[in-house]
């Protein structure tokens, strides 16, 4: 088989940026030609991706459930389903749980 199938059921849930959130890993590092990986990220209400970077890789966000902000060193963006972030390469930036359910998002990390 040359397609790659995977399931929600298939990988685990663990825990991302130390415990602050939870993550499962769809897609790791050195599965995809300058692919870091694609995770589908849980932030609990009330908490942060406290603020962090990503060196030699872009990130993209696309938020599926709840509300919050994503911030970096310019300002505040407020998130809701459907928004998208593109977060540069070496940016550093914070995400919080702003409202009363637990937030998810997929996050995509391309090498530079």
């Amino acid at each position: 088989m040359k397609v790659v199938k995977k399931t929600s059921a298939m990988v685990p849930r663990e825990d991302a940026h130390g415990g602050s959130g939870g993550r499962r890993l769809f897609v790791s590092d050195g599965e995809i030609k300058n692919f870091q990986g694609m995770t589908y990220g849980y932030l609990p209400v009330g908490r942060k991706f406290e603020w962090h970077n990503h060196e030699g890789m872009n990130e993209i966000m696309y938020v599926i459930k709840g509300t919050g902000v994503v911030r970096d060193e310019d300002g505040e963006y407020s998130f809701e389903p459907g928004d998208f972030f593109i977060l540069p390469d070496g940016v550093l930036h914070e995400i919080e749980n702003t409202c009363d359910i637990e937030n998810e998002m997929v996050f995509v990390r391309v090498r530079v």
